[in-house]
């Protein structure tokens, strides 16, 4: 369901359909034209799936004014629910991977852990004045109350005194969308991964080679931040929720359309934003995301600087000796150094063999079979053919 509350004629019955309203409901923005459904698209693994004049997914997304850009990729809401709190210190061990266990920060909502769970995360764009740009939590509650089937169903799930507060009302919207993402709809687990799993299907020999080289402790580092149970099958999300700075380089397109659209261009620290961080060894470290629907999540990184999964692919693996991958396909020029150079991962980007063409064909084969059903369809082949 992706209809407007106004919209709706019978009553709510659940929170989860109440979240999945407030979700799709643009009378929440400033100008009435945001949804948080217009940055994280049900229709398309919950990502940003707007285009630019050269048909390329928005690097970042638009605010509801069309004209301000927001300093980051918008991931996918797809399996967040499953994203740990954030813990400064945390510790877990890493399995098919020759690194030692880790020791270091760990989880938290968006890409920096500064909220601690789904309700806190879906308060914050609202607010944001990239985003919908409204000015205050009252403001917020008074959209609310403006329709009935609102006013009924927060009255009947948060207490009748719900809206006597503003900080109550804003709280229930924002428990009532995670609801929503907490559903199946959202993260299914039907991917044809899970598929195989179950018996239902089988891989291609490109598909099954592609699964061997990421779980390979000798050729791949994928598993190393990409795998967060210890058998990495079932209910596997491919992230552990680890921090990294994994040498990604500043994307200059998008520094010039900040610089345009809101008139400052702000560098991204990463994890040194998070309020609860102050050491500098953490500056231009992100969430390890998860890789379920990565086929279909372009463009990729934080900022947005690569549009096609073969380019990540080939970018990690330039980073190991002998690579043949030295140019980076979608520019034609050599790759530019990482942003922050101080604080990148080496340790664990160089761990592994450098892969053949063929092989990186078999990883994004692999990789595309981490897509839930429902978005299959929206897989681009890109030259790139899976099937035996």
């Amino acid at each position: 369901m992706t209809v407007q509350a106004q919209q709706v004629q019978s009553a709510i019955v659940s929170k989860q359909q109440l979240g999945e309203l407030l979700f799709n409901d643009r009378n929440l923005s400033l100008n009435r034209q945001q949804s948080c459904a217009s940055c994280h698209n049900p229709a398309a693994a919950f990502i940003d799936s707007r285009v630019d004049e050269k048909g390329n997914r928005l690097m970042t997304s638009l605010g509801t004014d069309n004209k301000s850009i927001g300093g980051r990729n918008t991931p996918t809401v797809t399996y967040a629910v499953f994203t740990p709190s954030f813990d400064l210190q945390g510790a877990h061990s890493r399995f098919n991977s020759q690194q030692s266990d880790y020791h270091g920060p760990v989880g938290g909502m968006f890409l920096d852990g500064r909220e601690a769970g789904l309700a806190e995360q879906a308060g914050q764009p609202p607010l944001n004045p990239l985003e919908m740009q409204m000015p205050s939590k009252q403001k917020v509650v008074e959209r609310l109350q403006e329709n009935r089937l609102y006013r009924e169903a927060f009255n009947r799930f948060y207490g009748s005194n719900v809206f006597a507060q503003t900080d109550n009302a804003y709280w229930a919207m924002t428990d009532a969308i995670a609801e929503f993402e907490k559903s199946p709809e959202v993260s299914s687990f039907d991917a044809k991964y899970d598929r195989v799993l179950r018996g239902e299907e089988e891989f291609s020999f490109k598909e099954l080679s592609g699964k061997s080289l990421f779980f390979s402790q000798q050729f791949t580092n994928c598993a190393t931040c990409h795998q967060g149970h210890a058998n990495g099958y079932d209910k596997e999300t491919f992230s552990n929720y680890e921090y990294h700075n994994i040498g990604v380089p500043k994307n200059a397109d998008l520094a010039k359309l900040q610089l345009q659209a809101n008139g400052v261009s702000q560098q991204d620290h990463g994890l040194l934003d998070n309020p609860a961080v102050n050491s500098g060894a953490h500056l231009g470290q992100f969430k390890v995301p998860t890789l379920r629907n990565v086929a279909v999540s372009a463009p990729y990184m934080h900022n947005g600087v690569f549009q096609d999964l073969s380019t990540v692919i080939k970018f990690y693996d330039h980073f190991l000796l002998g690579s043949k991958h030295k140019i980076n396909p979608e520019t034609g020029k050599p790759w530019l150094d990482p942003e922050f150079a101080e604080t990148v991962s080496w340790q664990e980007l160089k761990d592994g063999r450098k892969l053949k063409p063929f092989q990186v064909e078999q990883m994004v084969c692999f990789l595309r079979t981490l897509t839930d059903k429902r978005y299959e369809h929206l897989i681009e082949k890109n030259g790139i053919e899976c099937a035996d």
